[in-house]
């Protein structure tokens, strides 16, 4: 079992930048399939950015070249989303995602973006 806390959301204005931050409750390099969704109000929750397998990463079209993933190997139970150049569309609820076996979420934390 893995449990995820989000933290580092809020209101930013547009072009501003956050970190996100997700504490696992194991390594996050113990854990096969570990990133990032999220869900505006009205859509359906979408991918953001993953580690797959440990080790290659995928980013939604949307976010290439102004998000970046990574594991911190200091505390390596910690996921990090920095979000930079930020839009009014990627106002959403952020969540941490993690698979080992079974698919575990976080509770999420808001980031909103204003124009």
């Amino acid at each position: 079992q893995v449990q995820l806390v989000e933290s580092g959301g809020g209101l930013v204005q547009a072009g501003g930048s956050l970190r996100l931050s997700c504490k696992a409750s194991r390594s996050t390099f113990s854990i096969n399939t570990i990133g990032w969704y999220r869900q505006a109000p009205g859509k359906q929750r979408e991918l953001v950015a993953l580690i797959v397998s440990a080790r290659s990463t995928n980013y939604a079209d949307s976010v290439k070249g102004r998000f970046t993933i990574w594991r911190d190997t200091n505390d390596r139970n910690t996921l990090y989303l920095q979000m930079n150049s930020l839009k009014p569309e990627d106002t959403a609820v952020y969540y941490c995602y993690a698979r080992v076996l079974n698919t575990y979420w976080g509770q999420g934390t808001q980031v909103t973006v204003s124009s």
